[in-house]
């Protein structure tokens, strides 16, 4: 089975708005935060505008103050956007591949892919699995080939076939040029849910 981990994320944790708004839900100034706190106002400031991290011990004590669970200041949006720019690359294995995931870090209920498979690309010789309930390939540009255990499937773009994650597979880019895939896996594998 493959290991399908994100790089980390080069992205700073921002915790500033979160905690200003739990101030001003509060009705408390900076000022009295200071002094319930015993920091310093300009302390506070620079941590509510992310210019500086706070110690867990005083993030502790700044969440007992204002009232906030401590984790929810690291829960993600209801709404998260990736940009394809901004995704993470991954390593799926195989070669001739670039590939980055679409959905947030913190997502486990499924994972999407977009591969970026040059001429000659191939999952590689040996059939694979992925930790997943279901797997899911969509063609967007290209051509590429399936292979199971018994049979292939030829997908040109806008074909999709999907599976059980862990049915043996791997695949090929079948075009001459390059492919643009999308593969979603639910769940996604690091997330231990079946």
């Amino acid at each position: 089975m493959r290991p399908l981990l994100p790089s980390p994320s080069n992205e700073r944790l921002r915790i500033g708005a979160r905690l200003r708004a739990g101030r001003q839900a509060q009705g408390m100034t900076m000022d009295q935060l200071a002094e319930a706190t015993g920091l310093t106002k300009g302390f506070i400031s620079r941590v509510e505008r992310d210019v500086t991290s706070p110690s867990v011990t005083t993030l502790v004590s700044l969440c007992e103050v204002l009232s906030i669970p401590v984790g929810s200041l690291f829960e993600s949006p209801a709404h998260e956007v990736v940009t394809l720019t901004a995704a993470p690359l991954i390593n799926m294995g195989g070669s001739g591949a670039t590939e980055r995931m679409l959905t947030p870090r913190s997502e486990s209920r499924l994972q999407l892919i977009r591969s970026r498979l040059a001429a000659g690309a191939t999952g590689g010789a040996e059939l694979y699995t992925v930790n997943g309930d279901v797997e899911a390939v969509h063609v967007l540009s290209g051509a590429i080939t399936v292979t199971f255990e018994n049979e292939t499937k030829a997908l040109a773009a806008g074909d999709t076939v999907t599976f059980s994650g862990r049915e043996p597979h791997t695949w090929r880019n079948a075009s001459e040029g390059p492919s643009e895939v999308l593969w979603v896996i639910a769940p996604a594998p690091w997330s231990g849910s079946h």
